[in-house]
């Protein structure tokens, strides 16, 4: 067990841990009970949309399970290997083929939800239980600066796409498509961060990401 882990459940064993997302207010922000039982997410005060919570409070009596990183998978043959566009997930996008508007980023951020999604099902956790998020992007070769705007969408179609005052699904959009139903309802607010960062461990990823879920 590293010196990080023991400090954890050292943590979780005297009382709560509050995860700290990035923003801030100067309000004082409102408490929501999150879909996980033993943790709850602390809300902007009148938003009944936000993307991320301001932070997550953990119980002592939660259990907690720490994803590794995670990125895409290799699933589009006709693409050279290597290249980001040979980790689209083809299940999603038959054939490698992105419709308008869809990043290869927004591609490759499916598939890396849905791959996080299948880990936590395995052992016995949902989407729902997430209260943390740690997102790594790389910039896309030929562009400047990460695809913010297309992780964000693709985010939006597991995370984040209820009100939070009606409980209504939020639709979301998909590249420049009109907005639809989220592939995942889930109104699981996690703290988050997102950076972009020189390089990723394999040549091609453009996305990477580890959770923290709790039940």
């Amino acid at each position: 067990m590293s010196n990080a882990t023991r400090s954890f459940t050292a943590a979780l064993a005297a009382g709560t841990v509050l995860f700290a997302a990035a923003c801030s207010s100067e309000t004082d922000p409102a408490v929501e009970p999150s879909a996980a039982s033993g943790a709850r997410s602390v809300i902007e005060p009148g938003e009944a949309t936000p993307m991320i919570a301001q932070g997550v409070e953990i119980g002592s009596d939660a259990t907690v399970y720490k994803t590794s990183g995670i990125g895409p998978s290799a699933m589009n043959k006709a693409a050279p290997e290597g290249s980001a566009e040979s980790y689209i997930d083809t299940d999603q996008f038959s054939g490698g083929t992105l419709p308008a508007g869809v990043s290869v980023t927004e591609a490759q951020g499916i598939g890396v939800l849905k791959k996080i999604r299948s880990n936590l099902e395995a052992e016995g956790y949902a989407l729902e239980d997430v209260v943390t998020m740690r997102v790594f992007l790389d910039n896309a070769p030929g562009t400047e600066r990460a695809d913010y705007s297309g992780w964000n969408r693709a985010y939006r179609q597991f995370f984040a796409n209820t009100d939070l005052d009606s409980n209504e699904t939020e639709l979301v959009p998909m590249g420049t498509a009109e907005p639809a139903a989220p592939m995942e309802r889930n109104a699981a607010r996690p703290s988050r961060f997102a950076l972009e960062v020189a390089s990723l461990p394999v040549p091609g990823w453009l996305v990477e990401v580890e959770v923290d879920a709790v039940k």
